[in-house]
């Protein structure tokens, strides 16, 4: 893992074309502007988290449907 240093209003590049700046600082909380290309998917991490278990169940209720149609 890269750790960064940054002050309010700098930021970081990561690869061609996704920028994250330091917006805001208060106290334990940051708060970042990100860009980035519309292709790029950009989530929190417990969003990121619970689409993947949508995604899983939805996944497995699937499998059990094909199941039933092959019995």
């Amino acid at each position: 893992m890269l750790v960064l240093s940054r002050k309010m209003g700098e930021s970081i590049i990561i690869g061609d074309g996704i920028e994250v700046k330091i917006i805001n600082v208060d106290g334990d909380q940051v708060k970042l502007g990100i860009e980035a290309p519309r292709h790029i998917k950009v989530h929190r991490q417990e969003i990121f988290e619970a689409i993947q278990a949508e995604n899983k169940a939805a996944l497995e209720i699937e499998d059990i449907s094909i199941l039933k149609f092959l019995k």
